[in-house]
């Protein structure tokens, strides 16, 4: 199975940027560079941070623009999204307690879609109500599972990224750690950089958004960074006995060399141009 991951595009107005880039142009060039490169996917999955301000004329443009997609899309809402204004416009993923869980069934496996919002902070809760949902859906189904959610689920051991992560990862990990047998992968957002990790033993993982881009600064305590590097998007490869992962990044403007071949024997010393 082939699947996309995208994170944190941030829609916002019509000509708004933010650190001089344009999420809705760089959305636009990242739907055209997946529609190039992995027509072939079977699943799109946005990991949240939809919109920049959680307008609701940013998730009805959003909700036009999946309708045209040929590629099936499931969403998750972040810190920046407004649960209210986005279940107005997608009233699908309004699940049990109000909060936008979901799933959906795959090649891999069953997909589950988690709701890790809280209103009036940056930083992500996985309460009571919600940790019995994950519960729930993960005792029902044999499985294998694909868990995505928003908020980084382990510390990062960057200061200002960890005081705006996961508030209950603990709970969370225990939760994941009783079927961790059965989930294949977490994928998360939220940070703007590429992670790698695990929870409770599951592999998971992170990575650049589609407009702005963080940078791993460990000396800083306070604030959180940010970088010109290129936007970015995921392509997951799922099969029985392994799961690879590339960050895509379609915002590098350089060049692209296609040389030296795989070939041992091609590898001469004397001939070879470096």
């Amino acid at each position: 199975m082939k699947l996309v991951h995208m994170s944190d595009i941030h829609l916002t107005a019509p000509g708004k940027t933010i650190g001089g880039r344009d999420p809705r142009l760089n959305f636009e060039r990242a739907l055209t560079d997946i529609l190039k490169c992995h027509h072939d996917a079977e699943l799109l999955v946005i990991t949240g941070d939809l919109s920049d301000w959680g307008d609701r004329d940013d998730y009805e443009w959003l909700k036009a623009r999946l309708d045209r997609f040929p590629v099936p899309v499931r969403l998750c809402i972040g810190n920046h999204d407004r649960r209210a204004a986005f279940l107005s416009v997608f009233p699908d993923y309004d699940g049990p307690g109000g909060f936008a869980h979901g799933l959906q069934d795959a090649a891999a496996g069953r997909c589950l879609f988690l709701d890790t919002v809280q209103p009036e902070t940056h930083a992500g809760r996985f309460c009571d109500v919600r940790q019995q949902w994950l519960e729930a859906r993960l005792s029902e189904h044999p499985g294998p599972f694909l868990l995505f959610m928003h908020h980084n689920p382990m510390p990062t051991h960057l200061e200002p990224v960890d005081r705006i992560g996961l508030l209950d990862d603990a709970a969370f990990r225990n939760i994941v750690r009783r079927h961790r047998d059965r989930i294949r992968h977490i994928f998360f957002g939220h940070c703007h950089l590429p992670l790698a990790g695990s929870v409770a033993g599951v592999p998971a993982s992170s990575l650049r958004g589609t407009n702005h881009a963080s940078y791993p600064v460990f000396a800083e305590k306070e604030l959180l960074s940010a970088s010109d590097l290129p936007e970015a998007y995921g392509v997951v490869f799922v099969a029985e006995d392994y799961v690879t992962v590339h960050m895509v990044e379609f915002g590098y403007a350089g060049p692209i060399r296609i040389e030296g071949s795989p070939d041992y024997k091609a590898w001469d010393r004397e001939t070879m141009a470096r």
